[in-house]
């Protein structure tokens, strides 16, 4: 639906690398295109300076050295409209953004002379975009958090960059016992994909704030402010738009044994027999309601929205977030969905280019220029829940690493098991020490593992153990070691099963080879007192000893 006008604006752009400043003013552009969305923003700029000192010109172009460097550059632009369209003195508002470069572009234009060719154009092109998305797409941590929040999180991973705020307690302000955030480089899974995953499934929001050029999680949109009115004179069309209904149910299964529980979530526009399962395995009660109130809300509908194309810029400029209102005629109620509507922007696609009449040289050092215009918005009501986000992939739990069982029964050397219950589960618990990460200590489940039921036989401290990490959960994946004095030597074939708190105080079953003819040992040991049964071929011997000192 998008329309071309022509319309003369005033912009500026700023690039800073490498400590120094460079201004090109709206003379020297010739191309720009901007999409902006509730969560962030991208762009691309074009724009020719000359050099011609070396012709005897008064053109230097100083921004070529700094342009090659490998520098981070800051982007800022700024664009405003010139010409009134809705009063006779109007005060005009910019369009401010502050991003970063992702990539560059140089085209030199070389012009023949007598006595060789000389560069008299250089026409550099820039793509830049929200820090953050820029950023944290390269940013893959791994990290373990204990008794931390994941607001903690949040802010140790900014960077000096990236300026973040906060609305949502709920959702980034509980301590959790442990948190993990394990990203792999090159599996295309960034700390960017993390956040907005994480967002995703807790139903927050993520937003960018055009004004402090920063990002903000809230529990809910904002919704406060007065719209400002749009005048029809800087519109050209509108375009209803109503987005795909969820016809689906939500089942949600929980799948213990002892305590199974199917549960469903019903919305009104749902076709019978249509629906989602989603299923759990856990034996808290409050896991299972959070997942009934998660499904609750991702049910909400999607209400209509509505694509307006302008004819020029506006006098007050806006970005997504904003809240505003159309024209009063009938015109532009959109078949009444939105008659009298407080609308918010929810996105703006917004594009440029030098018109082909005006010379490239003509309005050097000029603060405007008039360009071949187009511009859209995309307007929702204020009262639509929905929440949309770019584009991302779920992070890929889980991860391994090796810890220690630990157990404070007992002396320090003793090789003991405890059981830790956790005062708001009721549920008992090993805890394990990670040494990679800074000996950081995470429950997990207290259960036979890969055994059998009717072996009991816990982990004991200082076991060296596999343990795999989720987001908020851990388990003992498999053992790793022998217990000291556990392992037989090859040659008598021999297997063993030591149980205790130490070799020295503790009791062994034994079967090995003697003499190619099987052995049976079965030995209580306390420090020097000894007692063993043994089975050799042909002979039962019951000792009990004590070792001399």
């Amino acid at each position: 639906m998008e329309r071309v006008f022509q319309d003369r604006l005033a912009v500026s752009l700023t690039l800073r690398m490498g400590g120094k400043t460079h201004d090109i003013d709206a003379g020297h552009l010739k191309r720009f295109t901007l999409e902006l969305s509730s969560w962030g923003f991208e762009g691309e700029v074009e724009f020719v300076l000359t050099d011609n000192q070396a012709k005897g010109g008064q053109d230097k172009d100083v921004l070529l050295p700094d342009f090659l460097k490998p520098d981070l550059v800051e982007v800022s632009l700024s664009l405003s409209a010139v010409l009134p369209e809705t009063s006779a003195k109007p005060t005009h508002t910019a369009l401010e953004l502050k991003g970063l470069a992702t990539d560059k572009t140089l085209v030199e234009e070389s012009v023949a002379t007598d006595a060789s060719e000389v560069v008299l154009h250089r026409r550099y092109g820039l793509r830049f975009q929200d820090a953050a998305r820029l950023l944290w797409r390269q940013h893959h941590p791994c990290a373990l958090y204990t008794s931390k929040t994941v607001r903690d999180i949040l802010e140790e991973h900014k960077g000096e960059k990236i300026a973040l705020a906060y609305d949502w307690d709920a959702g980034l302000g509980a301590t959790h016992p442990m948190l993990f955030v394990g990203l792999e480089p090159g599996s295309g899974i960034s700390f960017y994909d993390w956040v907005l995953w994480y967002v995703h499934e807790h139903t927050g929001v993520f937003t960018y704030d055009y004004a402090a050029h920063g990002y903000k999680f809230a529990g809910a949109k904002e919704a406060s402010g007065t719209p400002m009115a749009l005048h029809a004179d800087n519109l050209a069309g509108l375009e209803v738009l109503l987005p795909e209904i969820i016809r689906h149910d939500v089942t949600v299964l929980n799948a213990t044994a002892e305590s199974p529980q199917t549960q469903v979530v019903s919305q009104k526009n749902a076709v019978t027999g249509i629906r989602q399962d989603v299923l759990l395995c856990t034996p808290i009660a409050d896991e299972m309601q959070a997942q009934v109130n998660l499904e609750t809300a991702r049910l909400k509908a999607r209400e209509p929205e509505l694509e307006l194309v302008w004819r020029s810029f506006p006098e007050k400029a806006f970005t997504p977030g904003a809240l505003v209102k159309l024209p009063a005629s009938a015109a532009w109620g959109a078949a009444g969905v939105a008659q009298d509507a407080v609308l918010r922007v929810r996105g703006l696609h917004l594009w440029g280019e030098v018109t082909e009449e005006q010379g490239s040289e003509e309005v050097y050092g000029d603060d405007a220029a008039l360009f071949t215009f187009g511009m859209s918005t995309r307007l929702e009501a204020k009262e639509n829940a929905h929440v949309e986000l770019p584009a991302w992939q779920p992070p890929r739990y889980p991860r391994y690493v090796e810890g220690f069982i630990v157990s404070e029964q007992g002396d320090t050397k003793d090789e003991t098991w405890q059981a830790y219950t956790d005062s708001a589960t009721s549920l008992d618990g090993y805890k394990v020490k990670i040494p990679l990460f800074a000996n950081q200590i995470i429950p997990t489940p207290f259960n036979p593992n890969l055994l059998p039921g009717h072996f009991y036989f816990p982990a004991y401290k200082g076991e060296r153990v596999l343990v795999g990490l989720g987001f908020q959960k851990a388990w003992i994946k498999r053992f790793l070691d022998w217990r000291a004095g556990a392992r037989m030597p090859q040659d008598g074939q021999g297997v063993q099963l030591l149980v205790g708190k130490t070799p020295e105080n503790g009791t062994a079953l034994k079967h090995f080879y003697a003499d190619d003819k099987p052995v049976f040992l079965m030995q209580r040991t306390h420090d020097k007192d000894t007692q063993k049964i043994q089975l050799n071929e042909g002979t039962l011997l019951i000792q009990v000893k004590e070792e001399p000192s």
